[in-house]
């Protein structure tokens, strides 16, 4: 599957997924305190669902969560894991109306304690610092992987002993109650039963010195003896411990409280200004933990993006989904800030696709890709096809065409074609009065639609004449128009600041505009005289400036002498980008 961002209505679009094909979900809903607070973005998608969840009180909240969660169980996996993230003010309600009830009691896994934040102010009560995520399996067969993390400062001070080998503590080769057996004799005078214990080998040291299973434990203190891995007491009514070295040892495995990844600071690299943001931390244990490369991580509240940006940077395949414009291109900014010659292309799903981009997109990658939108199954060979490009359910050809206004000619073409293709389907096809094939194109012109109006009429031959935005919904993208004007030369400094501002035409619903500036990286001397071609090539530029978000299409930027390519895009409520570009020289004379 290709990885997807989908802006759409979370509900609407979980229905239409698949059963069983997602290994992993995490949510983060809007939180039921968040009533005051949670429509970030302001653009129509995210107002519209924010209406419909506060219609009501907390009953109202629940309802609608649960139909989502509900949707979320089906298209998991029987192995999958699901993980929702709240506050206290409807933590009690989650777990006990929808999480339990959706996925059962027994199917509870853990509480999680997400200690986000150090200190709060609270004069009547203890501060609330924390979050809680509720992870739940959908079977008992789930996935899990025991993900190691670093040591506390306070746990690293007990590896206080020291030789040859490094730093190591004393840790329990025994343990409680008397067993028979091997686990209980008593070895090299040492006797566990007098202490009412037993001798017990930690799985971590067989796996550290890759000591076979089959070893009876008295053999194992045989070998731990020998390589002088014991430490040996001097009162022998006392008892042995094991060498736990530092440099050996892979960390702790992880609780269910998580004390050690802060809330994200506003400073830091991977803020993008999302106010409710999640640190990439957090979501990375949680992927780690819950799914292995090359799995479906699903976030349908997908927000400033972590989900997918961390699953993306995992090898992980994902799907995010999210009704608000600017959420799915803010996502869509960030995953292709990571990209590298290693990511896996990814999909955007939009309310409507821009016709220019599909009238002028790959011909064979647009007829295939139309073909199957349409329910049919796209030509695999390009060659030796009869012209045509797919067949639909009943095995009856189609036919796409890339253009507008298609004439009498196709129409005559393709009925030849048709015939050719499979003579009994035709024939049978005309004899029960059901069309032969189907045609599809941006528009038909008026001799194509007379034409098919007449083999009909006289010849009983049907033809299925189909406009692309009979499948898809279209529309145009904006268009943009990026002015650069200089406002003035810093005078302490050799820097220019420019003002940048973008313009969309009369009637384009804009909901927010984004630059754009590169750099070019070596910029000739002022005595040189510029290669043609040299400027633009991107294999010389660096991005000084990174899909800077901007509600009123205008920002002031300060410009080093240099050679720039600055875009400008604005997205429209469709989540359609339109956008125009400037190279501007600033402070060189060539």
């Amino acid at each position: 599957m290709l990885s997807s961002l989908i802006l759409g209505d979370c509900l609407q679009t979980l229905q239409n997924l698949p059963s069983e094909s997602v290994d992993l979900c995490y949510i983060d809903p809007p939180f039921f305190s968040n009533r005051n607070y949670e429509v970030i973005w302001g653009d129509k998608g995210e107002v519209r669902s924010f209406e419909d969840r506060w219609s009501g009180g907390v009953d109202h909240y629940i309802g609608w969560l649960k139909e989502r969660v509900q949707e979320i169980h089906r298209i998991l996996k029987p192995t999958g894991s699901f993980y929702l993230h709240c506050d206290w003010h409807a933590d009690a309600y989650i777990r006990v109306y929808i999480l339990d009830k959706v996925f059962g009691e027994n199917n509870f896994l853990n509480e999680i304690t997400w200690k986000r934040t150090g200190s709060h102010n609270a004069s009547k009560k203890y501060g609330p610092i924390s979050d809680k995520i509720f992870l739940y399996s959908k079977s008992s067969q789930y996935i899990f992987n025991d993900i190691k993390i670093g040591y506390d400062e306070k746990y690293l001070k007990t590896f206080n002993l020291q030789d040859k080998n490094g730093y190591y503590k004393g840790n329990a080769l025994t343990g409680s109650n008397l067993r028979n057996g091997f686990s209980g004799k008593e070895w090299k005078g040492y006797d566990p039963n007098k202490k009412n214990r037993h001798w017990a080998i930690p799985r971590s040291l067989r796996e550290e010195f890759n000591i076979p299973k089959e070893q009876n434990v008295l053999e194992v203190l045989d070998y731990l003896d020998k390589n002088d891995l014991l430490i040996h007491p001097e009162n022998k009514n006392s008892l042995p411990s094991y060498k736990q070295y530092l440099h050996l040892s892979k960390g702790r495995s992880l609780v269910d409280i998580f004390d050690d990844i802060p809330r994200l600071q506003g400073t830091e690299k991977e803020a993008i200004g999302y106010p409710t943001q999640k640190p990439e931390a957090l979501l990375e244990r949680i992927i780690k933990a819950s799914s292995n490369e090359g799995d479906v991580v699903l976030d349908c509240f997908v927000g400033g993006g972590t989900t997918v940006a961390v699953a993306d940077r995992l090898g992980r395949k994902w799907i995010g989904i999210d009704q608000s414009v600017q959420a799915v291109k803010v996502s869509e900014f960030r995953l292709n800030r990571q990209k590298n010659l290693f990511s896996e292309p990814f999909e955007v799903r939009l309310h409507k696709y821009d016709y220019d981009t599909l009238r002028y997109k790959d011909a064979f990658e647009f007829e295939t890709w139309i073909v199957q939108k349409f329910g049919g199954q796209g030509n695999i060979k390009q060659r030796g096809d009869l012209g045509l490009d797919g067949k639909d359910k009943n095995g009856k050809p189609i036919q796409v065409k890339r253009s507008d206004g298609i004439g009498r000619n196709v129409i005559d073409n393709f009925v030849s074609a048709a015939k050719r293709y499979d003579k009994n389907i035709f024939e049978k096809a005309i004899e029960s009065g059901e069309i032969i094939g189907t045609i599809i194109a941006f528009s038909f012109g008026k001799g194509a639609i007379q034409e098919a109006a007449r083999l009909k009429n006289e010849d009983k031959i049907l033809i299925d004449l189909i406009k692309v935005d009979e499948i898809i919904a279209i529309a145009k993208k904006p268009n943009v128009k990026l002015v650069v004007e200089l406002l003035e030369k810093k005078e302490k400094s050799e820097n220019y600041k420019f003002e940048i501002k973008a313009t969309a035409e009369e009637g384009s619903q804009i909901e927010f505009y984004s630059f754009e500036i590169w750099q070019e990286k070596n910029p000739p001397r002022p005595t040189d005289t510029p290669q043609e071609g040299n400027f633009g090539g991107n294999g010389n530029m660096e991005q000084i400036l990174s899909d800077s978000l901007n509600k009123k299409g205008q920002i002031e930027q300060e410009l080093k002498p240099g050679k720039y390519k600055i875009i400008g895009k604005a997205i429209d409520n469709d989540g359609l980008e339109g956008e125009d570009e400037v190279e501007v020289v600033v402070g060189l004379q060539y």
